[in-house]
């Protein structure tokens, strides 16, 4: 069967093209502005695809066209195939119905951590030999590809609560129909959306309606919108993670480690075992726990899981170190939620000590790009003793006044030439530079690299 996928590079829709490959199918598709990692993915699996969505891509025919929720009425690939007789889907549907249908699937929603946490569980279970599918919205160094068939019975799947397409609006993972569920956390998100967090509740509460009785619903029992939603009904045993009364599964952190590299777990109080990572931060803890406790439903013991975290190495632009120049560290991450960036950023201070912290800061996201986060992103940055926002000209919103409110520790551009030649100019050995967008931040991360090469060189060589 030939499946042609709109919206090829964004990280779902790429898993579903590697997915599709990997049964068996010829797979080809198109998007706009592709960059790595994804690209990179589609690139070495041979699927080809075009830039851009004219309707001429519609020839030779395929046989069916899955959607991706980039896609719009108006653009001329979407007309001419509604004008044809062609089968669409969208993507969620197009897995369920090809790939989900008799597997025991696994899915972890959340505003934050679903990642690192999809990851998390994912190795647990390979580490146990059962070489589970998986779809992840990011590429786990310790598989390099973000989408996997695997093997029966399991497929672990990131589950987002994004719309699923322009002819569904339904969350994505209310198509999933999991057995073991894990809920990490709950917040006003996805502004373009969804009008309030209430909202966004109810998508979760529907999510709770398809999990079987004899399922288990992971959840983070110190979030109150989560509480909220399970109240509204639920019908599966659930376990709650990270504290709050109703926590069963708990952590503590090893003595004079305050970084959550190096960690008790525990359940109902009693000690399972010791974790020593590679990860930082209190809600990589928190994602550990979920995912032993979901790991554990499916069958894995603990201690097997701690063990398989010992040999986590992490996720592509989740704290991923791209580069260090004259002891100036350069780090990529996914970060775009003020709760998303204070984590991390307290995650990298417990880490690195008293050593400078540059925060750099593309709002992106739809919900940041409308500005609904403009009270409360400053003080996100606590943690960073320098902060540079980068406020593009179609930006939503005045950005001056989150630069305002951190005062001498703030800085504003507006073209990314400026900003990237100010920063490569104030950057000092011993800094420690975090890069955070949901996107390719105009190949930021490399203008320091090279920057800073440039720099430093000549003291170098001297």
């Amino acid at each position: 069967m030939h499946v042609h996928i709109l919206g090829i590079a964004g990280t779902f829709m790429a898993g579903i093209a590697a997915l599709a490959k990997a049964a068996g199918h010829r797979v080809t598709g198109s998007d706009q502005n592709v960059y790595p990692p994804m690209s990179t993915q589609l690139q070495s699996l041979g699927i080809e695809f075009v830039e851009g969505f004219e309707a001429s891509q519609l020839s030779p025919r395929p046989d069916v066209v899955v959607v991706g929720n980039v896609m719009t009425r108006g653009v001329a690939v979407i007309e001419a195939l509604l004008e044809s007789d062609i089968p669409l889907t969208s993507g969620p549907e197009w897995l369920a119905r090809e790939i989900l249908r008799e597997r025991w699937v696994l899915a972890v929603a959340g505003t934050h951590g679903k990642t690192t946490t999809t990851a998390l569980l994912t190795w647990i279970l390979e580490h146990a030999g059962h070489a589970p599918g998986f779809l992840i919205g990011g590429v786990p160094a310790n598989f390099g590809d973000s989408a996997r068939l695997g093997r029966a019975p399991f497929f672990v799947i990131e589950a987002d609560e994004y719309d699923t397409a322009f002819f569904d609006k339904r969350a994505k993972f209310i198509h999933y129909r999991p057995r073991t569920a894990v809920l990490n956390n709950l917040e006003f998100d996805h502004a373009d959306i969804y009008d309030n967090v209430g909202a966004i509740e109810r998508q979760f509460h529907h999510l709770v309606r398809t999990i079987p009785g004899k399922g288990r619903i992971i959840w983070n029992a110190a979030d109150a919108h989560l509480a909220r939603t399970l109240a509204m009904g639920c019908w599966t045993p659930r376990e709650g993670f990270g504290s709050g009364a109703e926590a069963l599964w708990t952590s503590r952190p090893a003595p004079g480690v305050s970084d959550g590299s190096s960690f008790e777990v525990l359940e109902g109080g009693k000690v399972h075992g010791h974790v020593q990572w590679s990860l930082i931060g209190a809600h990589n803890v928190d994602n550990a726990l979920a995912a032993l406790a979901a790991a554990r439903h499916a069958g894995v013991p603990v201690a097997q899981g701690i063990e398989a975290l010992r040999s986590f190495k992490g996720i592509a632009r989740r704290m991923q170190i791209r580069g260090e120049v004259s002891d100036i560290v350069i780090y990529d991450d996914f970060a775009h939620h003020p709760t998303a960036i204070q984590t991390t950023l307290e995650g990298l201070r417990a880490r690195v000590k008293n050593a400078r912290i540059v925060a750099v800061l593309e709002p992106r996201s739809a919900t940041m790009r409308a500005g609904v986060h403009r009270d409360t992103l400053a003080p996100a940055f606590a943690a960073a003793d320098d902060v540079w926002l980068y406020a593009p000209p179609d930006l939503g919103w005045d950005a001056a006044s989150v630069v305002a409110a951190l005062g001498t520790r703030g800085h504003l551009h507006r073209d990314l030439d400026a900003l990237s030649a100010a920063l490569v100019g104030a950057l000092r050995p011993g800094d420690h530079v975090l890069v955070m967008s949901n996107g390719s931040f105009g190949g930021l991360h490399g203008r320091l690299l090279a920057g800073l090469r440039e720099r430093y060189a000549p003291a170098a060589r001297g």
